[in-house]
């Protein structure tokens, strides 16, 4: 007698699933935006309370360290450079508390270049504490740029009451 061939099911084993069909990038996006809700009136996520309490805080040791006198490479820094740095953490700060797209996207900007900053000079760290700033700058930095970039979609979503 000849084999009779039968197909298998799903249950058998042996028996092979279909593969899944891989969605391409752009409908990946597509799904992601939809899942996008705007942001409340007053909701400010963690990842914006952090950063606009970070750009304030070193606006503000900027200057108190300024004041107390302290010299960066056995010079006292220029007041101009000081105060331009600390009106420019303060508008951004600010910026980013009303949830300005403007300022989470040039703080991100600010915060790309101190993480690429910080990796180079742990290359050459040297010691362990300069070891340890760098990871920490890293870490924390990544971090908060990583939760901003959602939050930067979320503001931008366009309102459904136009």
């Amino acid at each position: 007698m000849g084999r009779r061939s039968r197909k298998r099911s799903l249950t058998e084993p042996g028996a092979k699933a279909a593969p899944k069909k891989r969605l391409s990038s752009a409908a990946r996006d597509e799904i992601v935006r939809a899942e996008l809700k705007p942001l409340t009136a007053g909701e400010r996520p963690l990842p914006v309370k952090i950063a606009a309490i970070l750009a304030a805080s070193l606006a503000l040791a900027n200057v108190a360290f300024y004041l107390a006198g302290v010299e960066v490479r056995g010079q006292k820094p220029a007041l101009l450079g000081v105060l331009l740095f600390a009106g420019l953490m303060l508008v951004a700060a600010w910026g980013m508390w009303t949830l300005r797209y403007w300022a989470l996207l040039g703080f991100q900007a600010l915060l790309a270049m101190t993480l690429v900053i910080a990796g180079l000079s742990l290359m050459v760290a040297g010691n362990v504490l300069a070891v340890i700033l760098c990871v920490v700058i890293l870490l924390a930095g990544g971090w908060l740029f990583w939760k901003l970039i959602r939050v930067l979609g979320r503001v931008k979503v366009p309102s459904p009451h136009g």
